[in-house]
């Protein structure tokens, strides 16, 4: 479909011949020219009894009088050329020049308007406004009837707040009696205040989200090019082992090798020595048939018969041979099994990726195999202050999973280790030494020794905990001694409906703050710095809870504790939006 085109012509290509204004109501007559209805008309009106019916532009006449009919489009290009020319004359005019109205009571050439009628809600020129001299007359305005209560047929003047709509005075007393009114004047200013105000939130949520969002891309692209990394170093090392093994078969092929050839050469030498008795016996026997003393050559012909013992003629023993063919087959044996491991951990790694990607569309994510939580932000200098903002935690995210050989038998992990919830029957775990026995709790399976930051969602209708623990802590204990907070090891924040207390070492501390269903965990492992932050619904604010700082001794484990019918769930990076 071809573009529309755009033509640019002056306002005189669509001026009336007759009054030179722009054209109203405009007609085309039989020979092209085109006029004001009103102007042709009157000039047919005052040329008829002499000259009949002709053009005032080519003289050409017309017998009988041309049916005039509106032009409808030379009339829509007319209208959209005077809307231009009235933004433009708009934009030209100073702030405190009077807007232009036409008169709505002038035939033909229209005036123009100085004042507008409240009550026949119309605007008039000099001539047409005295007999209005006794309405209610107010300063020209275009679209009256909008600025014009309906019921009491007066200006709008001011502005019912409860209502939230533009009222005259007479409406204060019939039908907002006793409501929050104020001036328009001061409404406007107020609504302008309120939208700028608006328009500057929107921008800084606008800057927040982007530099979150980057940070996000930063932390994407540098996880990416760490995995490339492990994955070279992995490859790599295999391809050495399997070189290293190479050398091992080959060694093993030459030593094979070397025992078979050493044993071929002994035989070789057997077979050299039979041969050179054969020759000697042959030459015995040469020299005894040229005798003529049968006696002697009956003496002598008896040795020469002597057989020679099949026992001692060397044998060829082919079993070398077939020690080689049986490590070849051995060795194509090692290569499909590789290629089949090597083709179903590959499948196997390719279902994991689609798996991960299919729970983070979930708001789920991953489960990592490193074994240590690092930063992913190696850049920052781990001496500047700490973040103030969102964006600025999100640069310290890091993937935290749950341990299921720490987590006691009453709670259920799931969505990839991500998820705990607490149930009602002991579930079937294996027997292991660093699973709570004692408290429905879990630890996770990332250690923190730097900047790090996580996030938690939590529901139910029981209470939980979020924190921090060393390894160390008392996992089998039936006191308060083995639960998180209640010791020297662990700090923990304990939640509920509408409360919040901070625990350590069995101290405890109460926090009046408001808390949310998310909750955000700040560690600096060398600054010792421990805080925690509620998360706003729209996720675009923070408010501090609590927050220590103190020396921690060893890597931190985040520890969460839950109560029956709550359920935590920790939040996937990738879903950390504003």
């Amino acid at each position: 479909m071809a573009a529309a085109a755009t033509i640019s012509v002056d306002e005189d290509h669509f001026c009336c011949p007759v009054c030179l204004e722009v054209l109203r109501d405009p007609v085309t007559i039989p020979c092209g020219h085109s006029y004001c209805m009103e102007c042709i008309k009157g000039y047919w009106r005052k040329t008829e009894h002499k000259s009949g019916y002709t053009c005032p532009q080519c003289r050409r006449g017309f017998t009988p009088r041309p049916a005039l009919a509106r032009n409808t489009v030379l009339a829509g290009l007319v209208e959209k050329l005077r809307e231009k020319l009235r933004d433009a004359e708009i934009q030209e005019a100073p702030p405190d020049k009077m807007i232009e109205v036409e008169c709505d009571a002038c035939q033909g050439r229209k005036r123009r308007a100085v004042k507008s009628c409240v009550k026949c809600l119309a605007s008039y020129c000099e001539t047409h406004l005295k007999q209005h001299k006794t309405h209610k007359l107010t300063d020209v305005t275009r679209q009256l009837h909008k600025r014009v209560c309906n019921q009491h047929g007066r200006l709008f003047e001011l502005y019912c707040r409860t209502d939230q709509q533009l009222t005259c005075p007479l409406c204060v007393t019939d039908g907002h009696s006793g409501h929050h009114t104020v001036p328009a004047v001061e409404e406007r200013t107020e609504k302008q205040r309120q939208l700028e105000e608006a328009l500057r939130r929107s921008k800084q949520r606008s800057k927040e989200k982007e530099k979150e969002l980057r940070n996000i891309m930063k932390y994407l692209k540098r996880s990416a090019q760490a995995v490339e990394e492990d994955s070279e170093k992995i490859c790599t090392k295999l391809l050495r082992s399997i070189e290293r093994k190479h050398c091992e078969v080959k060694e093993l092929l030459r030593a094979e090798e070397r025992a078979a050839l050493a044993q071929a050469e002994g035989l070789l030498e057997q077979l050299d020595q039979q041969t050179e008795d054969t020759r000697r016996k042959e030459a015995e026997l040469e020299l005894l048939s040229h005798t003529d003393d049968h006696i002697h050559f009956l003496l002598k012909c008896k040795p020469l018969f002597v057989p020679a013992d099949p026992d001692e003629l060397p044998g060829v023993d082919v079993h070398p041979y077939f020690s080689l063919m049986v490590l070849r087959r051995a060795i194509t044996e090692l290569r499909e099994r590789v290629n089949d491991v090597c083709d179903r951990e590959l499948a196997r790694i390719s279902d994991l990726i689609k798996d991960e990607q299919s729970l983070s569309a979930e708001s789920t994510s991953p489960v990592p195999v490193c074994p240590e939580i690092v930063s992913p932000v190696k850049s920052v200098d781990q001496t500047q202050s700490e973040p103030k903002t969102r964006a600025d935690f999100l640069q310290f995210c890091c993937e935290v999973t749950l341990d299921p050989n720490t987590a006691n038998s009453y709670l259920c992990l799931s969505e990839g280790n991500r998820k705990v919830s607490t149930c009602y029957e002991s579930q079937y775990y294996p027997e292991h030494l660093e699973r709570f026995s004692g408290w429905a709790q879990v630890l996770a399976r990332e250690a923190v020794s730097t900047r790090c930051y996580w996030e938690v969602e939590w529901s139910g209708s029981g209470r939980i905990g979020i924190g921090v623990s060393y390894k160390g802590i008392n996992r089998h204990a039936g006191s308060t001694d083995g639960k998180l907070g209640c010791n020297s090891k662990s700090w923990i924040l304990n939640l509920s409906d509408g409360h919040c207390t901070f625990q350590h070492n069995k101290t405890k501390l109460e926090i009046p703050s408001p808390i949310s269903a998310r909750i955000g965990v700040y560690v600096d492992h060398k600054a010792g710095i421990l805080a925690f932050y509620c998360i706003s619904p729209r996720r675009d604010s923070m408010t501090l809870l609590h927050r220590i700082q103190t020396t921690f001794s060893q890597p931190l484990y985040p520890g969460f504790w839950l109560g029956l019918g709550s359920t935590l769930k920790l939040c996937s990076i990738l879903n950390f939006t504003a």
